[in-house]
């Protein structure tokens, strides 16, 4: 069975696209247990945590370590569970019959070729995962966009597919993937074969920002992986620990100081109950002070005051 065999505390540089902040993710002991522990169960891992924890990097980077294909679906209030198995293109599949119509195509073996159900259904992240071969067959009947592999991951090997923040969807969907996973396998309407799992290696990481709760009968068939941060007395050291992993020139100083000030008004948020800033906002307030100003410490920290506010101070004071 293949599994992560990395070191906590190791540093998974990821695929940056250009002009976008370097992407880089740090394995945490528990994260590597529990991905291992969910290949191992086939099972899908949920990972719980407030937003800027690094959950969808987690999926992102044990692709890249495993050398795995990734693919991936960021869930909205729209998403249904079939989407992420197929999409049938009716919009196109319309506006071929019209045009037909228009073009005066009367051959009904021509028109029933045209409209033909299968030349319209295009692959979603469920199906690559399961099957690569079938998806990539599928998709290039279609002419279907492929996913991309940016960190160079092999479908040969095996696939991590993530889910993203499933919490923005309706119950209907996490219990609708529960057949799919369960079996394995599922049928798109208008082909003749079902997509079965043919990947030995799967790794399914699926992300909650807790804003809705998650049906019961979802819940028990996943392994479930919470990030959260450290408390109050070890949030500066955390917050100091990931910097000098992304920002390998920023000064000791610079690091702390911008650790004590997202600490604080981490603490002031709390307590009004309001989303509060994190490891994501702390990164961007490091990285816009050490950008704008490259050399001087001195500079650097009183640009962490001036620029603070517009990086950790989201909410408007009551």
């Amino acid at each position: 069975m293949t599994r992560l065999k990395i070191d906590e505390e190791k540093t998974v540089e990821l695929a940056t696209p250009k002009g976008s902040p370097r992407q880089v993710h740090v394995f945490e002991k528990d994260s590597i247990k529990a991905v291992n522990a969910a290949i191992a169960a086939k099972r899908p891992l949920l990972v719980r945590g407030e937003p800027g924890t690094g959950k969808t990097q987690l999926a992102r980077a044990a692709a890249k370590e495993l050398g795995w294909a990734f693919v991936s679906s960021t869930i909205d209030s729209r998403s249904e569970a079939s989407d992420l198995l197929y999409h049938f293109d009716a919009v196109t599949r319309i506006g071929n019959a019209q045009i037909a119509g228009a073009l005066g195509i009367r051959d009904e073996e021509k028109v029933r070729a045209l409209l033909n159900k299968p030349n319209f259904i295009h692959p979603g992240p469920v199906w690559w995962a399961f099957d690569w071969g079938s998806a990539l067959e599928q998709a290039t009947r279609v002419n279907a966009t492929v996913p991309v592999q940016h960190d160079e991951g092999d479908a040969e090997k095996g696939c991590v597919l993530l889910i993203d923040e499933i919490d923005k969807a309706d119950p209907d969907l996490p219990n609708g993937l529960l057949e799919a996973f369960g079996s394995g396998s599922f049928k798109p309407e208008g082909l003749e074969d079902l997509v079965e799992r043919k990947l030995e290696e799967l790794l399914v990481i699926i992300t909650t920002n807790e804003e809705r709760a998650l049906p019961d009968a979802f819940l028990r068939r996943c392994l479930v992986l919470q990030l959260s941060l450290p408390t109050k007395d070890l949030l500066v050291d955390f917050f100091i620990k990931r910097g000098g992993k992304h920002f390998r020139r920023a000064s000791k100083e610079v690091l702390r100081e911008a650790a004590i000030l997202t600490r604080a008004d981490r603490e002031h948020w709390q307590k009004l109950d309001l989303a509060a800033p994190g490891l994501a906002e702390y990164l961007d307030l490091v990285r816009a002070v050490t950008t704008q100003e490259k050399r001087s410490v001195k500079r650097q920290l009183a640009l962490l005051e001036e620029i603070a506010k517009f990086t950790l101070k989201k909410h408007p004071e009551a």
